[in-house]
């Protein structure tokens, strides 16, 4: 399939609402564009994952997330994309605008610059940021492989073959002011 083709018939799935299942660092996640409600929660419900956890997101570029965040000097910009290129997931403070279904009830949003080739190309092609959680139910162990996921989730998500990265382990999450760690 032509790549542009698949690019476009991607961001208008995203766009209508559907939901994709796609490697990351670590294993295969799903995601939805962040700013569809309704897409969203039947992600939630999908993962049966209860909504005031908040979610991450993940950008190929700070300007896909910046609308949800507080502004970030450059320095903090290239800090972020530091993080992201360690698999490193901060909790940032947002804008009163920030959408309640993305962060819970935090009055932060967790967000990576992903470093992931698949997962930062993913974001380019669609020109947006998008959820990304981990492809599994809640409290489950998360899929690692394309066919694994093809197969417990293949009619509810658009499954993207591709490569998980050789992270044993989630990304950390780290607050973005004092740096603490809350999951390593």
């Amino acid at each position: 399939m032509d790549r542009e083709l698949s690019s476009r018939s991607l961001a208008a799935h995203l766009k209508r609402g559907g939901l994709i299942a796609y490697p990351t660092e670590s294993c295969y996640g799903f995601g939805c564009d962040p700013d569809n409600r309704n897409a969203v929660l039947r992600l939630l419900r999908l993962k049966q994952r209860p909504q005031r956890k908040g979610l991450i997101l993940i950008a190929s570029h700070y300007r896909q997330v910046a609308r949800y965040l507080q502004p970030l000097s450059p320095a903090e910009q290239i800090r972020l994309r530091q993080n992201g290129a360690e698999a490193v997931t901060n909790l940032m403070p947002v804008k009163p605008s920030c959408p309640r279904w993305l962060r819970g009830i935090h009055d932060t949003l967790a967000v990576r610059l992903t470093a992931h080739p698949f997962a930062s190309q993913l974001c380019r092609s669609v020109g947006s940021a998008l959820v990304s959680t981990s492809a599994n139910l809640a409290g489950r162990r998360a899929t690692k492989t394309y066919a694994e996921c093809l197969r417990l989730f293949g009619k509810k998500v658009w499954v993207l073959p591709g490569r998980v990265g050789k992270r044993k382990r989630p990304s950390t999450i780290r607050a973005w002011g004092d740096g603490r760690i809350v999951r390593k």
